[in-house]
């Protein structure tokens, strides 16, 4: 497989950009704490398996053969985003953080792991990302083109898990710091729903290359 550390270092490029992912982890980690930030992690990294598992199929190319289904996953996902960023702006300020870890013990994961999910797999951008990327770091000699994918598939995953984790430990510091000051929550809570908002709102102009 030629090339990996370049696979590596684009990937690590793509995971510091700010992003939609990165700040639905950082706000669920200030809201929700460790357990439903990582959960979300995991959805997220869930979704790009999904997205590599679809770009090795080929099935991006359907968006080139039917545009309107593009468009309806990216309007999707800009409908996702916007509720989301409206949910966040709503919010009201944050307990004692006792009393935020037992909430978030009561409810189930798999909310905080749909979030997740949902964010990125509504997105396609994502999977033209993938569809993309990966080809370039695959090697027709190599060996199977598929267990190419995979390997790659399982790389990007990872890299991901681990930048994920790092920006839900970053969030669960923030909203620690943040129940000092009930201003600096309102600020937070503006501050990242009105970033929610403004990417679905650039997701509904995406157009495909």
């Amino acid at each position: 497989m030629a090339e990996l550390w370049l696979f590596l270092m684009a990937l690590m490029v793509v995971y510091v950009l700010p992003g939609p992912d990165m700040i639905l982890l950082l706000q669920t980690g200030a809201r929700q704490g460790r357990g439903a930030a990582l959960a979300t992690a995991v959805g997220l990294g869930i979704a790009r398996g999904c997205h590599v598992a679809l770009a090795a199929l080929g099935l991006s190319a359907l968006f080139k053969t039917a545009p309107w289904t593009f468009d309806v996953v990216r309007l999707a996902g800009a409908a996702y985003l916007l509720w989301i960023g409206f949910q966040c702006l709503r919010s009201t300020l944050l307990p004692s953080f006792e009393n935020a870890t037992v909430e978030v013990g009561k409810r189930r994961w798999y909310q905080a792991i749909r979030r997740g999910l949902l964010t990125n797999l509504l997105n396609p951008k994502a999977l033209l990302f993938c569809s993309v990327l990966l080809p370039q770091f695959i090697d027709p000699q190599g060996g199977p083109v598929l267990g190419q994918f995979a390997t790659l598939g399982v790389v990007l995953v990872g890299v991901g898990l681990l930048f994920d984790s790092t920006y839900a430990l970053v969030g669960v510091a923030l909203g620690r710091w943040l129940q000092r000051s009930p201003s600096a929550q309102r600020v937070q809570q503006w501050l990242f729903g009105s970033l929610l908002i403004g990417f679905a709102v650039r997701l509904t102009f995406v157009q495909q290359s």
